[in-house]
């Protein structure tokens, strides 16, 4: 466990405190209510934070990043998608933006969280998984209710919804626009983060801040002057999501970060009303990977890799080194969501107490007649022992007929073995075994 998790924990809460003290009755951030779950040892924490230091006007100045994970729908990439019947949603995130300089003190929120809809993905060992709408009559209540929530805990919100226009995200997509305009004081804002941002041009986000910037300096952010007292609050939330929250939310969540960060620096008097942080290209740099870095620790809580797309937060654009690292984390998460995701998903449920345990009972691990053996390492070394026979005896095969018999059965075999592995995809992978998606 980090040592300074916790120490800038105690430091905030007697922060809160001191605020309490003069009139304040709840948290000068709007900090809703998280239980704080640490793990000894354990990867998964719901509090991680990353601080920078530099220099504006020859004042020391100090941005920190502070992310709390709520753990009513804890859990990973695959195995946690949508919303359970309470209207708590996957990897919902309340990221605040720390910045300290000269005994002020501001701070901007934005949260993140999976389509409040009831869906799933289930992992079958192709790349990208089928998207599956669950039809249920409790799925309005379910949206109703996730929203309930977040107007009492900060007020008007603002949904941006990052997925595509089009295929199974169009799809969702749409479904989650239909059941948010039905919402009051929820405004749903559309931006196809992929066709509008293809090809690394990070600068378009601007069309969409354009679409909500009125909105966002209404909501502005908190700050406290050089004597402690509440200048200003911030009145609404920003509410990012793409399909799993991580790469396309995490450059869009930086993108108004800075927007914001100019505007308190400039309040403070540190700037001009005409200056901005990317101006100051030291400062820009440190800003850019904080927020990089505050991608990849919640990325790898949630998908168990660094955040993709991170050469667009750091640098503004992608770059092929960037390219080739995108492909190997996209490797990795493969890998690891088809393998791997279903013991982790079980051990969060287990330590986070969603899953409790009936002496009683049968074993939620006793395994069927399919799954008493493991038979992926099998189905892939036959169909690998095939194709590389099929080669070998292929380059005989004009010198002998019997040759070019084999190669055919050894390819076929080949086929078959991909056949079933392909029509049984789910079976081979790794799945939950304590508690069901919803």
């Amino acid at each position: 466990m980090h040592s300074g998790t916790v120490i800038f924990w105690l430091q905030n809460l007697c922060w809160f405190s001191k605020m309490s003290s003069h009139g304040l009755t709840m948290a000068p951030y709007g900090l809703a209510y998280f239980r704080i779950i640490f793990f000894a040892g354990f990867l998964n924490r719901s509090l991680r934070f990353q601080t920078v230091q530099f220099t504006i006007k020859n004042s020391p100045a100090k941005l920190t990043l502070i992310s709390r994970r709520c753990n009513r729908r804890l859990g990973t990439r695959m195995w946690r998608r949508g919303a359970n019947l309470e209207g708590a949603t996957a990897n919902f995130i309340e990221t605040e933006q720390l910045f300290e300089f000269e005994k002020f003190t501001s701070s901007f929120l934005q949260i993140r969280g999976s389509i409040p809809l009831l869906w799933e993905q289930i992992v079958d060992l192709s790349y990208k998984p089928r998207l599956n709408i669950i039809n249920h009559e409790e799925t309005p209540k379910v949206v109703e209710r996730h929203f309930h929530d977040l107007l009492q805990r900060y007020g008007e919100t603002v949904v941006l919804d990052l997925t595509d226009n089009h295929g199974d995200e169009g799809q969702l997509s749409r479904a989650f626009a239909t059941e948010v305009e039905k919402l009051p004081h929820v405004r749903y804002v559309s931006f196809d983060f992929h066709h509008i941002c293809g090809k690394g041009n990070f600068d378009n986000l601007q069309l969409l801040y354009e679409q909500i910037s009125e909105t966002v300096e209404n909501q502005g952010y908190f700050l406290t002057n050089d004597v402690g007292n509440i200048v200003l609050e911030q009145n609404g939330i920003i509410r990012s999501n793409c399909i799993d929250c991580l790469d396309r939310t995490n450059v869009t969540q930086s993108y108004l970060a800075w927007k914001s960060l100019n505007s308190q620096v400039q309040k403070m008097g540190a700037f001009s009303s005409i200056d901005c942080i990317s101006m100051h290209p030291d400062i820009y740099e440190r800003f850019k990977i904080l927020w990089a870095e505050h991608g990849d620790e919640i990325s790898l809580e949630y998908a168990g890799t660094h955040a993709l797309k991170g050469d667009l937060v750091r640098y503004g654009r992608q770059t092929v080194s960037g390219l080739i690292k995108d492909g190997m984390t996209a490797l990795s998460r493969y890998y690891m969501n088809n393998f791997q995701d279903g013991i982790r998903q079980d051990a969060l449920d287990l330590i986070s107490g969603h899953y409790s345990i009936r002496r009683d009972g049968p074993s939620p691990f006793q395994l069927n007649g399919f799954e008493t053996f493991s038979y992926l390492p099998v189905a892939s070394v036959l169909v690998v022992g095939s194709l590389t026979v099929t080669t070998l005896t292929l380059n005989q095969a004009s010198r002998n007929a019997q040759h070019f018999v084999s190669s055919v059965l050894w390819a076929g075999l080949a086929a078959g073995v991909m056949a079933v592995i392909k029509a049984n995809g789910k079976q081979f992978c790794s799945r939950p075994r304590l508690c069901g998606l919803l």
